[in-house]
């Protein structure tokens, strides 16, 4: 489940659209002669295939695919995995009683909003350190985006481009459009850091944005997984979410050489991903994550590849204790 911490920078505040995510030289993982690493495509191809089912989503999405209307899974995608970060169970419950706020219909509930009424029950919510204005100030961003586009598909696609060689840009262009639109009416007087700011990442800050990642790979893919709600955007320009155990995957696997998280390692690992499936790259995420999950993946630890499945394509750096350095008595 993609719900782990991950360093996450805030917006700070609307800017020009026209900001480009940070290009990076991707080196994708390859054997010796160049071509992509086969015996690795297909060890992540048996690992995909053993996850794809929907009785194995331990994922926020299995809250949303209740919700048989697309404009409905839209608004309750977006608003959980906006949600998504913390302990599994505090993320669960966060979402659960937020959907649970909009009933039975997310959508109507957002067309309908009035940030200036009362709305006691949202007010009242916390989830860390995201306040119940918060989420006022996030459903009224929603609200105007549905009034002016129709959807967020449709708001999202406006700063999107075929010559984008991943959705890096099209995210900088929608979380700073997100960000310009009316918040006074929610907050008032509008915080220097306003915590809607959270939901809104931009790539061209550092932020892997993670959680913008995951809800778009819900929208975009469709498998037993993921929703495949929207038609605009490609699964080829979608970048992993970031989360601990991708990060912990990807140094593993070789598939990047950066070790500060970030959108510059969520992008590296993406594209190398991207030279095994040029069409579907971010299919391998979810299986993935749950080979972190379970606390099969050896980076760093004792264990080493002992419990891995992807055991002989993964360097997990075990240290010998004959490598130590002596202690110093």
């Amino acid at each position: 489940m993609s719900t782990s911490n991950t360093r996450l920078q805030h917006p700070k505040g609307a800017r020009s659209t026209q900001h480009r995510a940070p290009s990076v030289r991707h080196r994708a993982r390859s054997t010796e002669h160049g071509a992509p690493n086969a015996a690795l495509a297909r060890h992540l191809d048996s690992l995909y295939r053993e996850y794809n089912r929907e009785e194995s989503a331990s994922d926020p999405v299995h809250l949303v695919r209740p919700y048989s209307r697309p404009d409905d899974r839209e608004i309750a995608g977006f608003c959980a995995a906006a949600l998504a970060f913390g302990r599994v169970a505090s993320v669960i419950n966060s979402i659960t009683t937020l959907l649970a706020i909009m009933g039975p219909s997310p959508a109507a509930y957002v067309r309908r909003f009035d940030p200036a009424a009362a709305h006691p029950e949202l007010r009242a919510m916390v989830h860390r350190w995201t306040r119940g204005v918060d989420l006022v100030a996030l459903v009224w961003i929603l609200r105007q985006m549905l009034d002016t586009h129709g959807s967020i598909e449709a708001f999202f696609a406006e700063g999107y481009s075929t010559d984008h060689e991943d959705v890096g840009p099209a995210l900088d262009s929608f979380s700073s459009r997100a960000l310009s639109l009316d918040l006074r009416t929610a907050y008032g007087r509008v915080p220097r850091r306003a915590g809607v700011c959270y939901f809104f990442p931009r790539p061209s800050a550092g932020s892997a944005c993670k959680r913008l990642n995951l809800f778009l790979r819900w929208m975009v893919r469709h498998d037993e997984i993921d929703l495949g709600v929207w038609s605009r955007i490609p699964a080829s320009k979608l970048v992993v979410p970031l989360d601990t155990h991708i990060i912990r995957l990807g140094s593993c696997l070789r598939l990047t050489h950066y070790r500060s998280p970030g959108w510059r390692m969520a992008a590296e690992i993406t594209s190398a991903l991207r030279a095994l499936d040029p069409v579907d790259p971010v299919r391998f995420d979810f299986s993935l994550c749950h080979v972190g999950m379970m606390g099969a993946c050896g980076f760093g630890r004792a264990q080493g590849d002992a419990q891995c499945p992807l055991r002989g394509q993964c360097r997990p750096r075990v240290r010998s204790s004959s490598s130590r350095s002596p202690l110093r008595r």
